[in-house]
């Protein structure tokens, strides 16, 4: 059967679906808890939270569901050097975004406040509480957190945007590669070269990792219904990961206005942008990616472009001035059908069933 593959014996599960795990705040409990007890793997993207919030989305977790489980962290948390960037910097970023401050009369930001990066105290807290897996973005754990994790029983998975980090990965001992292609919604998680250079499409990535790596790929970028988890498991994957199907469903921790804008018309244009965050992301074209799009750009380095531009992104909510809202979605966000996580699961199960009926009666 399709469904039994080494990701599902590895992790333990019914069938080889995992749910992307959205950082900044987008993920929920009920929706992690509803993908686990459907059979697939929940995950719940925890790099924003402190230690003790990630305790108790911990807690609430086990007491939503005794399935497995995914908690997600970004190994490099800030692009800035030593949390900072100079006033002339900061400057710069003040007179490229100053049009829009003032269009929704919102004060300018102060310089954000140095980032002191939170990863270390985040994986030790994930040590403790021993998630089934343990997965992670834009780089690779130190090899003591890894052997930690493997003595605690924890499952690690790795992003992987190019055939160099799939390798890197499995030399680290990494368990399972996630294969992220640049169709995915969310940030471009690259590690060893630029997000810029490292544009391959998810089944061409697919492809050449599964020819040079041994451990179990799990495809994910542009899948969102059973044709496309047939798909991935055709050319090779062990399992796919869904993202924007799921963080348009109800249990989803993305705001009305977010779902909505998924299933709406402008869904339809996808674009990558480091004008909300400082890093590479997809999400859907608006008016301020379009005008901050090429020529020379001021953006802070992550997270501090995030924090400068918060005070007018909650302006823009707040006045529905959904132009200059960047709402994250990946390039398939137009065929996606599901408002509610069980429907999308049951749909997800049984379209892969009749592929593989289909192609074995052929």
């Amino acid at each position: 059967m399709w469904h039994n593959t080494k990701v599902t014996e590895i992790l333990g599960i019914e069938y080889p679906i995992l749910q992307g795990p959205f950082g900044g705040r987008l993920s929920s409990v009920e929706l992690v808890a509803a993908v686990s007890n459907a059979g697939g793997l929940g995950g719940y993207g925890a790099y924003t939270l402190t230690p003790q919030e990630i305790i108790d989305i911990d807690q609430q977790i086990k007491a939503a569901t005794g399935k497995p489980y995914n908690i997600n962290l970004w190994v490099s948390d800030s692009d800035a050097i030593n949390g900072t960037v100079s006033d002339a910097v900061y400057e710069q970023a003040v007179q490229q975004f100053r049009p829009y401050f003032e269009e929704l009369s919102v004060p300018l930001p102060q310089k954000p406040a140095p980032f002191n990066a939170r990863f270390e105290s985040q994986v030790q807290v994930l040590l403790d509480i021993r998630p089934k897996v343990f997965s992670f973005v834009f780089g690779i754990p130190s090899a003591d957190i890894l052997e930690q994790c493997r003595a605690q029983g924890i499952i690690t998975a790795g992003a992987a945007t190019t055939l160099d980090e799939a390798i890197a990965l499995e030399n680290a001992g990494v368990d399972l590669i996630i294969a992220s292609g640049f169709e995915a919604g969310g940030h471009r998680p690259s590690f060893l070269t630029s997000a810029e250079t490292s544009m391959t499409g998810t089944f061409v990535l697919l492809q050449l990792i599964r020819e040079k790596v041994k451990i179990p790929v799990i495809a994910a970028g542009g899948i969102a219904d059973g044709k496309g988890i047939a798909a991935a498991m055709m050319l090779g994957a062990s399992a796919a990961q869904v993202g924007t199907a799921f963080l348009a469903c109800d249990e989803s921790n993305a705001s009305p206005a977010h779902r909505q804008m998924l299933f709406s018309d402008a869904a339809k244009y996808s674009t990558l942008s480091r004008a909300y965050t400082g890093r590479l992301g997809r999400g859907i074209s608006n008016r301020i990616t379009k005008e901050t799009s090429g020529g020379e750009l001021h953006f802070l380095p992550f997270p501090l472009q995030t924090t400068f531009i918060s005070s007018l992104r909650a302006a823009a909510v707040e006045q529905q001035k959904w132009d200059m809202v960047y709402f994250w979605g990946g390039q398939i966000a137009p065929i996606i059908k599901h408002r509610k996580t069980s429907a999308l699961m049951q749909s997800l199960i049984e379209e892969t069933n009749a592929c593989f009926n289909s192609s074995n009666a052929r």
